[in-house]
């Protein structure tokens, strides 16, 4: 993630990509990546057919036509945007490239708030207050994005909360986009329990993922989409192919043929994805321990490769420094840890407030042979690379937590 001039705030050119898997890519997976053809817009017979497997395995059956790929979530949702018209609606925070997607074809977003107790969800009386707001102002909302297992908080949303959430849309007509990304990274999946939109209104829900989040490297951009099994999803879907058409969005045929391949969840994909999850939930656990004990304002970490803090208590040991809203807390801490830290404005969040995200990949090494030795380790965070870029993430924060509690000792003074 490139550096920003203080007058640069939040250029959508300068924002962060989804959190890497920091690791190499397994060897199936690459001698997979072979092919010339040109892939059908939307994806090959082939690509779609395992894709309905993978669907299939999590309980969201479809058939061949009310699927998609594309080259990477991105697309898919500019297209989908496109095709439903009028405004969007999308928690605060979300992902940083929602919103992006939607202001590229003319649509207004209006952010809604999230619980205390996880993001991705908007609270249900909070989505029917603006839409309601909007409404009265003039707008159009139409769709709604969310995210059970989110980015940036990556927390998994509770399903009584996903169901009144769905409910309030389905009531107020909105179209929900479920991006489910990072559903299969659960840190802890025997004691967690997501249930997905489509799970409890498949007529108005269209499922979303992005392959990077679980399978591919980031640099593979691949992404599918599942449509609802009724008229509504037919007309979706062809609007959407349509988009994609005039867009010449197709998959690169080994980029597709990769995702075919890990799409079938041979014992490779499968084994190194536990392996991966195991690995970023250690390390994630570790930086939350701390971002924590430095004072820091946390939601415990459950699913991804990574975490999203709040330093607001330390705000006064961060203003000495010149620090004073999310924009300058990214730059003091790229640097300070030397991995990028995007701030919560990128995320929808207000400028103003200390956020950012912290992701776990940096941590595993700075070559192949680091991060597959972290990946192998029965006790990763007892390597050197590792054990030092926790250090260094703890000693930062415990300089500003001692400067910050020397300068409560002085105030009185």
């Amino acid at each position: 993630m490139r550096r920003t001039e203080p007058e640069g705030h939040g250029p959508v050119r300068y924002g962060p990509p989804l959190p890497g898997h920091g690791l190499p890519p397994p060897p199936g997976l690459v001698a997979a990546a072979t092919g010339t053809h040109t892939e059908p817009t939307g994806g090959s017979f082939a690509l779609l057919d395992t894709a309905r497997g993978y669907w299939a395995r999590r309980g969201l059956p479809a058939d061949r036509d009310r699927t998609v790929a594309a080259p990477g979530a991105p697309v898919l949702l500019l297209a989908l945007t496109a095709a439903l018209g009028g405004d969007v609606l999308v928690p605060r925070p979300c992902a940083a490239w929602w919103t992006p997607q939607a202001r590229l074809v003319g649509a207004s977003v209006f952010p809604v708030g999230t619980p205390a107790e996880c993001g991705g969800v908007p609270d249900p009386y909070a989505l029917l207050e603006t839409v309601r707001r909007v409404r009265a102002e003039g707008g159009d909302p139409r769709l709604l994005v969310l995210s059970v297992a989110d980015d940036p908080a990556a927390t998994v949303a509770p399903p009584e909360l996903v169901h009144e959430t769905i409910e309030a849309a389905a009531g107020e007509g909105l179209h929900v986009v479920s991006d489910e990304t990072w559903r299969d990274t659960l840190h802890e999946a025997q004691d967690t329990v997501l249930i997905g939109p489509a799970e409890m209104q498949p007529d108005r829900v269209t499922v979303l993922t992005d392959l990077s989040g679980p399978f591919l490297p980031a640099g593979w951009p691949a992404a599918i989409a599942r449509f609802p099994g009724n008229d509504t999803g037919t007309l979706l879907r062809e609007r959407v192919l349509d988009v994609l058409t005039a867009l010449d969005a197709r998959i690169a045929a080994p980029v597709a043929s990769a995702a075919a391949y890990a799409l079938g969840e041979p014992d490779e994909i499968t084994g190194r994805l536990a392996a991966s999850v195991r690995l970023h939930a250690r390390v994630a656990a570790a930086a939350h321990r701390a971002l924590t004990s430095a004072g820091a304002l946390v939601r415990p970490p459950r699913a991804g490769r990574h975490l999203y803090a709040d330093l607001g208590p330390l705000r006064s040991a961060l203003g000495a420094l010149g620090v004073g809203d999310a924009q300058e807390l990214e730059d003091f801490l790229s640097v300070r840890l030397g991995m990028p830290t995007p701030g919560g404005h990128r995320f929808g969040d207000d400028l103003g407030a200390l956020r950012v995200r912290l992701c776990t990949g940096p941590f595993l090494g700075t070559t192949d042979d680091e991060r597959m030795a972290s990946l192998l380790s029965p006790e990763p965070l007892e390597l050197p690379h590792v054990h030092s870029m926790v250090s260094l993430l703890g000693s930062t924060l415990d300089d500003l937590r001692d400067d910050d509690d020397a300068r409560r000792r002085e105030s009185p003074r």
